[in-house]
């Protein structure tokens, strides 16, 4: 795919790996619709280094928990650049979860932004991504493949995600092409202290943690690869592999 003038949507994109894919998706001349919940500030700040890398676009505002909301952030979009050409459904929670202490409203809050959410965003973005033969790039989560026993809503969520984009690239063919993103450790959780970090490095293969260019590089060989779709590409320096 040719990404100069096309438009993509990336939820999230107001901070952390949601930035790092807007503004990568910048730097190859896309026009990019920023969207953000309540990182106002921080999506004008992914806004600004989308448009230092050669791209353009413009930040909106949405709340991706409540069920109207994915459609009208397609709405807008297509309105605001005229089309819809890639959708990266980024925008997730990550909540700390212990078994038997999990409550409805926990699950259901992480339920409605990492799984519902993107469905929803990828029912409606699909009439403009089939007019133009254009892909959905889901990310995921190591989680997806591995048991994480204090995130287990997370977890679960994640490998929803993993099958919808099996089940979406195969009910949007072959028209849109539809794949995902699993990283690992590329960025660490802000609360977690150099102990836990350097236990990751020291049992992760390559005896590092990533970074989120490692999931861009990862998003744009999607892009550029134009028979590949329903995989899930895991981008964790290889600790699934350890079982």
């Amino acid at each position: 795919m040719d990404l100069r003038g096309r438009v993509a949507l990336v939820t999230g994109a107001g901070h952390r790996v949601g930035r790092a894919i807007a503004v990568a998706l910048g730097g190859r001349g896309m026009r990019v619709a920023v969207h953000y919940n309540a990182a106002a500030e921080g999506a004008q700040e992914t806004l600004r280094q989308v448009r230092d890398a050669g791209g353009d676009g413009y930040a909106i505002a949405g709340d991706l928990t409540k069920t109207d909301t994915p459609a009208e952030l397609i709405r807008s979009v297509v309105s605001e650049l005229g089309g819809l050409d890639v959708l990266v459904n980024s925008a997730a929670i990550m909540l700390r979860t212990p078994f038997g202490e999990i409550t409805a409203e926990q699950w259901d809050e992480v339920m409605a932004l990492n799984h519902r959410a993107p469905f929803f965003l990828a029912q409606a973005a699909a009439p403009h991504l089939r007019a133009a033969r254009g892909v959905i790039v889901n990310i995921a989560d190591l989680a997806a493949f591995e048991t994480w026993p204090g995130y287990l809503p997370h977890g679960i969520s994640k490998a929803g995600v993993v099958y919808m984009t099996r089940a979406l690239a195969r009910v949007l063919a072959p028209e849109v092409r539809v794949a995902g993103v699993a990283p690992g450790t590329v960025l660490l959780p802000e609360n977690w202290d150099q102990a836990s970090a350097e236990h990751l490095r020291q049992t992760t293969p390559l005896e590092r943690t990533g970074s989120p260019s490692d999931v861009t590089a990862t998003v744009l060989f999607i892009l550029d690869s134009d028979y590949l779709t329903g995989e899930t590409i895991i981008v964790d320096g290889g600790r699934h592999a350890r079982h």
